[in-house]
């Protein structure tokens, strides 16, 4: 694990030590060591910030050489099945035990394709071919590991996160307006896009080669998971069972593979406590865990983590989380992510974060369980109700979804009232914005509609930026549901998009490497080939799942509502966070940032204020890229 960074420039000087520029930047991705190297002024510089993981020996760092001389790698991932390879390769004069030299001799022995194929893990490479002298830049299949690219007239630079480029010499620094409207639709900039014009996101299962530092090159997928997943798995629900549990096993014991120690994040939900429970299985010691709590019960899961944890028999370490928490940790958003990011769950990731790494250099995490087993409300709401609603006339679905949306979320407190509950505001605004978010799937008039209006926050970006916006675009339907295709949607934007962005550049700011077992290719495949009946059944998500857990894991600690790792952040808005956010939003600091029109911002923040309507995710994109738009390129 580690940063990267290079460029290929000849024309211009010290191009070397620029890079050495760059890594320092990356730092905080590999704080144990640095390497560069430049055969000459007409290669690239490839450069890495080291965290030692495997082979923590110099025998480890990179660049690496091939043995024969032909390649040079820069590379920031792990191989989890780097042993099995060697085994394949054959016999060979190892130089050390690290999972870099398997992949740049797997790569000389059986060319990049055949190596891809064949690799199991995370990554983002640069190789430079001495003989072809190309430099080939690849992205893992997921999307785990970041990796953009900057163009200029005098040739190309890449690195693992942005800061590293605005040191690049003539690089269009100017805001992306089209990456602006998208943020403020998604709460994140979607590949292949970055908020600077110069600079773009190298896509997960993608590759490019550059034959020259100025000539054009396009970059060509190497791995869709809809292709690779193939027909559904026709097998018996035991059969499906017992291939998964082989399946996740495998890759929690690959990914214990490591020479420093290792750790779970465990929220007590279903995700993290099957991989946390699978953990303490394959290891002969006692796992650490960490999780997050929060004042506010209704978002605090640590009771559970902490029962599960017990069970399992983990050594559990937990942190309570406060707005004053939050509040500190405001400022350095924006040089976390680089440029706008607005999952508000980043400042508890940030927060759990730097909490393991105090104890661990490694943790395992659930990601991924919701995106491939159906976990997410919006696929329950479309396999339950998208069917119902084709039978219902268009101008009818459409009238109800307006007087859905036009209840004010202060009006359900007068509902719970009735119904004898006193939920607090939290809870109560959480309602009202799942109501308005099914207000828009029952409105819809095809998937893509009803997909957009479950994931976008800003409808009509034009309004709020004062000029014309494009919308989010979406690949074409490639499922036989809508519970399906939205979950295919999300594996291919919303996972590495928001939550694999999230999770690298929190965990990577702390020096932490994320590992996620569900992630591993074979089990994506293996899920993808599932019937929708065993990720959703009997209006339970994650079915599949949820079987295998409770082999292992009583239900009783499982089955409770979803809440998400998330912050209560409404309340906050209202209380702690007011002031902050009220000067952030003034009409003075909206005019200086350029980008958003006092009105309708305004408009949101009221309404917010007064209880009128939940605007807690519209507004902390706002507040982002006020943030983001404070600092500039740096």
């Amino acid at each position: 694990m580690c940063g990267i960074a290079g460029m290929w420039m000849p024309e211009v000087g010290a191009s070397d030590a620029l890079v050495g520029e760059m890594i320092v930047r990356l730092g905080h991705r590999g704080p144990d060591s640095t390497g560069r190297w430049q055969g000459s002024v007409d290669t690239p510089s490839l450069g890495q910030a080291r965290l030692a993981i495997v082979d923590l020996s110099e025998q480890g760092s990179q660049p690496m050489h091939s043995a024969s001389g032909r390649y040079t790698i820069t590379y920031n991932g792990e191989i989890y099945n780097h042993l099995a390879l060697r085994d394949a390769l054959g016999p060979h004069a190892w130089r050390g035990h690290s999972d870099t030299e398997t992949l740049i001799e797997a790569i000389d022995a059986w060319g990049l394709d055949k190596a891809l194929q064949r690799s199991v893990g995370m990554f983002a490479i640069a190789l430079w071919d001495h003989r072809e002298r190309t430099l080939t830049l690849v992205r893992d299949r997921l999307g785990e590991k970041p990796l953009y690219i900057a163009r200029t007239a005098r040739g190309l630079a890449f690195a693992s996160e942005l800061k590293a480029l605005t040191l690049v010499p003539d690089v269009d620094l100017g805001v992306d307006e089209e990456a602006v409207a998208l943020y403020l639709q998604l709460g994140n900039v979607p590949a292949p896009l970055s908020i600077y014009r110069g600079i773009r996101k190298l896509e997960p299962a993608h590759r490019i080669t550059f034959r020259s530092p100025t000539a054009g090159a396009v970059a060509e997928r190497y791995w869709d998971p809809t292709v690779a997943a193939g027909s559904v798995d026709d097998c018996s629900d035991e059969e499906a069972l017992e291939r998964f549990e082989s399946l996740l096993m495998d890759s929690v014991r690959g990914q214990l593979l490591a020479d420093v120690p290792l750790g779970s994040f465990l929220s007590g939900g279903v995700d993290s406590s099957l991989i946390t429970s699978m953990m303490q299985r394959a290891s002969s010691t006692r796992v650490r865990s960490f999780s997050i709590g929060f004042a506010e019960a209704e978002f605090d899961e640590s009771v559970q983590a902490r029962a599960v944890a017990d069970h399992v028999g983990t050594d559990h370490t937990e942190l309570h989380v406060t707005a004053s928490d939050a509040l500190e940790l405001i400022p350095t958003i924006p040089d976390v992510y680089d440029e706008p990011f607005a999952d508000a769950s980043q400042i508890p990731t940030l927060l759990l974060a730097q909490l393991t790494r105090r104890h661990v250099t490694v943790a395992l995490s659930g990601d991924g369980g919701d995106e491939l087993f159906g976990g997410y409300t919006r696929y329950l709401a479309a396999n339950r109700l998208w069917p119902l609603l084709q039978r219902i006339p268009a101008p009818l679905r459409s009238g109800a979804a307006s007087l859905l949306t036009a209840v004010p979320a202060r009006w359900w407190d007068g509902v719970n009232a009735i119904r004898g509950r006193h939920d607090s505001a939290n809870t109560t605004t959480a309602l009202a914005e799942k109501l308005h978010k099914l207000a828009g799937l029952i409105g819809a008039p095809d998937w893509s509609a009803a997909y957009r209006a479950a994931i976008v926050h800003w409808d009509n970006p034009s309004t709020l930026m004062g000029r014309p916006a494009r919308g989010v675009q979406l690949a074409a339907p490639t499922a036989d549901t809508l519970a399906e295709q939205m979950m295919r949607w999300d594996i291919l934007g919303y996972l590495p998009d928001d939550i694999l962005v999230k999770v690298d550049r929190a965990t990577m700011r702390h020096s932490l490497e994320a590992r996620t077992p569900l992630l591993d290719h074979r089990i994506v495949e293996f899920a993808l080939a599932q019937p929708l009946s065993r990720k959703i059944r009997n209006r339970e998500s994650k079915w599949l799942m949820r079987q295998l857990l409770y082999r292992h894991v009583p239900r009783s600690l499982i089955e409770r509502p979803k809440k998400g790792f998330t912050l209560p952040l409404g309340t906050w808005l209202r209380g702690p966070l007011r002031e902050w956010a009220s000067d952030m939003l003034s009409p003075s600091a909206l005019k200086a940032a350029g980008w958003l029109e006092s009105v309708p911002v305004q408009r949101a923040w009221q309404e917010h204020l007064s209880g009128l309507r939940n605007n807690q995710q519209r507004l902390w994109i706002l507040l982002m890229l006020q943030a983001w738009a404070q600092k500039g390129p740096r």
